[in-house]
């Protein structure tokens, strides 16, 4: 929701329809998955994932509250939101691996793949419900209020992990303190295909095809000169197709490469299918189905990268599965808001199509060459040594 509040004020209150400067912001919020990998890996391997929810959580309400202030007084800049979006990016950044790993401690291991599903399912739904909520939001009352709904979201997260009986939990082993833990983590992900297919599909597709705000903005006013009820459409369009695309991801209970090559063969051909369309409702159902293709994507690569790490290695692959994800777009954005201003919107989303395609065929090549899909295995004896110590091997392999 903050994110869509802050792209719509930066297109049309504090620029003059700048794409670009919409990409930027975009990316401020992601560029530091990036950066931290190191760091936010570590801690959720090294610490009480519990407690860093929590704190990071709180310095997300913080900002959430700063900004929204800021936005109602009529004393926001196109800097002050640049900044906002970057603190809150490096505090999701440090967040994200811990929340996403967290999950293995709240389900017995039985229950694991789905549980990883329906998580992931969740996850990425927020991610494109959001912004519709927002549009709303925002007809109604402006795009002030939309920052202080955030951080009430904040309070209620951060009230039920406080409400959690930690007596039920399931602990999973902490990485000890010890050099080349971050380089482990690296080798782990590089010597296994699979992994990094998906990373490289996902690059390209959170880059290039996932830029649903600028395409969305950029077609809602400049193409078809319409307002923010119009902007909260097309992002209602995308969130039903989401709501479809997670409810059949979490039916999945082996999720593969394959089936996120699916999603991307869906996504690129109902992104082409958008760029064509000549009226806004023909847009919208065309965006429906985008938003299938980007849901059978998130939540089946999302699952497949946490059911393929091994339990000491949850935290820093998924660090590292959620930066090649998400920082792809500080990269991709800025270039796909420079196409939407020279070239036009639907340009701009046919190279997402492009993207999406380019994706698809790498995983259909991979695929060919005789690789399985990726299903849930069993630590072997190095993976335990490598991720816990010697020390510790003889007692985990009894």
């Amino acid at each position: 929701m903050q994110r869509a509040a802050q792209d719509w004020i930066v297109l049309t209150e504090l620029t003059d329809h700048d794409a670009v400067a919409v990409g930027f912001t975009m990316g401020l919020q992601l560029l530091p998955q990036l950066f931290l990998v190191p760091v936010s890996g570590f801690m959720a391997d090294r610490f009480d994932r519990r407690r860093i929810l929590i704190l990071t959580n709180a310095i997300m309400a913080g900002l959430a509250i700063g900004l929204g202030t800021m936005v109602l007084t009529g004393t926001v800049e196109l800097w002050h939101v640049y900044a906002f979006a970057l603190g809150g990016g490096i505090v999701a950044a440090l967040e994200l691996p811990s929340k996403q790993g967290f999950v293995s401690e709240l389900v017995s291991q039985e229950r694991l793949a789905n549980a990883v599903s329906l998580n992931s399912a969740s996850f990425n739904l927020a991610r494109t419900v959001g912004p519709a909520v927002a549009a709303a939001l925002m007809l109604v009352s402006g795009a002030g209020w939309v920052f202080y709904v955030n951080a009430l979201s904040f309070a209620a997260l951060i009230a039920a992990i406080m409400a959690l009986r930690t007596n039920q939990l399931h602990p999973q082993p902490r990485l000890a303190s010890r050099r080349g833990a971050v380089m482990a983590g690296i080798r782990y992900v590089t010597g296994r295909s699979n992994l990094v297919v998906l990373m490289v599909m996902v690059s390209l597709i959170g880059a290039f095809a996932m830029n649903f705000p600028i395409f969305a903005l950029t077609m809602t006013v400049v193409e078809f000169d319409l307002g923010v009820s119009a902007y909260g459409v097309l992002l209602s369009s995308v969130a039903i197709g989401a709501v479809v695309g997670a409810l059949l991801g979490a039916r999945q209970e082996t999720p593969s490469v394959q089936i996120v090559a699916i999603g991307a063969a869906v996504l690129a051909s109902a992104l082409t299918l958008a760029a064509l369309m000549p009226t806004f409702g023909a847009f919208a159902v065309a965006l429906v189905l985008a938003g299938v293709g980007i849901q059978t994507v998130m939540v089946n690569g999302n699952a497949t990268v946490q059911l393929a790490a091994a339990p000491g290695m949850h935290g820093r692959v998924m660090a590292i599965y959620m930066a090649v994800f998400m920082a792809g777009t500080p990269l991709g954005a800025p270039i796909v808001g420079w196409v939407a201003n020279e070239f036009g919107p639907r340009t701009a989303i046919l190279v997402g199509a492009g993207a999406a395609f380019i994706a698809a065929g790498i995983a259909l090549v991979w695929i060919l060459v005789g690789r399985r899909a990726v299903r849930l295995r069993t630590p072997t004896t190095d993976d335990l040594r490598e991720e816990l110590g010697s020390g510790e091997v003889q007692a985990r392999t009894l």
